[in-house]
């Protein structure tokens, strides 16, 4: 039987190219990947040698997506560290993307940053398996 080993890629499409790709290649150098084509001004992929993520110019530039629309949701990217998540919650915030839910433990042993694109897609940092100790107990959500 087939079996998935990985998430290969994602493609979004973006309303305004230039605009993504400036915040895509910024957000995407502070995580570590790397440019792995550019096709025209109106696709672009980066990997970091895992999985690749593409954004592509849409058809229509006029349609303005909202939470809870039907499709995507949100993109997790699995960090090393809280301190990580806490670098991307800072890094987002210089970068001007608007910050949903800060750097927090939002479930048990479950701590991100949610954050949206400049198209207001959902995206997120977390790491989870890392609940700092206190005084021999787990952090309650």
């Amino acid at each position: 039987m087939p079996r998935v080993v990985n998430i290969d890629h994602l493609s979004i499409h973006v309303s305004d190219f230039r605009k993504s790709k400036e915040f895509y290649g910024k957000l995407f150098k502070f995580l570590g990947f790397e440019v792995m084509e550019e096709s025209g001004g109106k696709a672009m992929g980066w990997t970091n040698g895992k999985t690749r993520f593409w954004i592509t110019q849409a058809k229509r530039k006029t349609y303005k997506y909202h939470i809870g629309d039907v499709g995507y949701h949100h993109y997790a990217f699995e960090l090393q560290s809280r301190k990580d998540v806490d670098e991307l919650g800072a890094f987002v915030k210089k970068l001007g993307a608007k910050i949903i839910d800060p750097p927090d433990e939002y479930y048990e042993d479950y701590y991100a940053v949610f954050f949206l694109d400049p198209d207001g897609l959902k995206l997120e940092g977390v790491k989870y398996g890392e609940t700092p100790k206190k005084r021999g107990k787990r952090k309650k959500s």
